[in-house]
């Protein structure tokens, strides 16, 4: 596997390894992906610890409302954190 294939499996590993605590093993429930993000983004994410700022993730990324983050839906949480990053690379 190539490095950017071993990173791709990480974060569907990563996505599993909190998606299978509680409820369906393949969404995020607010919970989860509170845990996910407090424990493995909050070096990347401001707020972390408030719980409006979660409510609010998971409020965007939930598209179809039904309560759970899929991982299609996580994917776009994903795919922020990696532009603000890629941002933040290049100004220093």
């Amino acid at each position: 596997m190539t490095i950017l294939e071993d990173h791709l499996e990480g974060i569907i590993n990563i996505f599993h390894q909190y998606s299978v605590r509680v409820g369906d093993f393949d969404t995020l429930s607010k919970r989860e992906l509170k845990q996910l993000i407090t424990r493995e983004l909050s070096k990347t994410i401001k707020n972390t610890k408030d719980q409006a700022t979660i409510d609010k993730i998971f409020q965007d990324l939930d598209t179809d409302q039904d309560g759970q983050v899929t991982f299609e839906e996580f994917i776009a949480l994903v795919g922020s954190v990696l532009q603000t990053a890629h941002k933040n690379i290049h100004k220093e």
